[in-house]
């Protein structure tokens, strides 16, 4: 029996990361743990209550970010074998499922591991989620256009582009800064910058960059759902194999 509704996974993650960033600075800024000058995202989720939820949330939307990736390798796979697409998105394909892939386990990295507790793990997971993320979006987009207009529209494809360049720069952009302003950083307490504390400048620069680049994953994400719309799954296929198992043998009936 084929289901219908993975078009709804693209759409909830597009509404449950935004809810997630947003709720979680708003309840930071209100338990006065973060100041309201463009922190990063992450710093709005180092202490508790809202590091809690922030954790849950993005959680299940690494989860539901692998499924959707893995969905995307398989629509590819299907329209490879049914048209004449190009060979090499097939290793693409291939190489965009492990990019994915390990996006979302740094995006889950980035949950259990708060800024202020595993300071490097933490910068290790939100670099490898952007990262990667960036070069699967690139991967996609090229994708995009080999399969128009079976799949999806040119106009998708340049969509997909341009978010992958915008992207690509606001990464470097957030990573260079947040590097340079950290050596001028003099203060006590990083979630908590103030103009006097040095590298403000640059500091607002990386983490503005952050939530732009936050906002292409969102959006990128969403252009999958049209697509997704006429893609339907099924229940695996169990295969069992009982060689091993010894049932008792049937005793001979008795004849009246």
């Amino acid at each position: 029996m084929a289901y219908h509704g993975i078009h709804y996974i693209p759409l909830f993650l597009f509404i449950l990361f935004p809810f997630t960033f947003l709720g979680t600075y708003l309840a930071a800024v209100a338990l006065g743990h973060v100041e309201p000058n463009f922190p990063y995202i992450s710093d709005a989720a180092t202490y508790s209550p809202e590091s809690c939820v922030f954790g849950q949330l993005i959680n299940l939307g690494a989860v539901l970010l692998s499924v959707l990736i893995y969905a995307r390798y398989c629509e590819v796979c299907q329209y490879y074998e049914l048209y004449a697409i190009h060979p090499k998105v097939v290793k693409l394909n291939k190489l965009g499922l492990w990019f994915g892939l390990i996006s979302a386990f740094g995006l889950s990295i980035v949950a259990n591991f708060q800024e202020t507790n595993v300071k490097f793990v933490h910068l290790f997971g939100a670099t490898t989620c952007f990262g990667m993320g960036t070069a699967y979006f690139w991967i996609q987009a090229i994708c995009s256009y080999h399969m128009q207009p079976i799949s999806n529209s040119i106009m998708v494809a340049h969509f997909r582009v341009g978010l992958s360049v915008v992207s690509t720069i606001f990464f470097f952009v957030a990573t260079i800064c947040g590097i340079l302003s950290h050596i001028q950083y003099h203060g006590h307490d990083p979630t908590k910058w103030y103009p006097g504390d040095g590298g403000w400048v640059l500091h607002v620069i990386s983490t503005a960059s952050e939530w732009i680049v936050a906002i292409c994953f969102c959006f990128y994400i969403l252009t999958f759902n049209s697509e997704f719309s006429v893609m339907s799954f099924s229940h695996p296929q169990i295969y069992l194999d009982t060689s091993h198992v010894l049932l008792p043998q049937r005793e001979p009936e008795e004849t009246s």
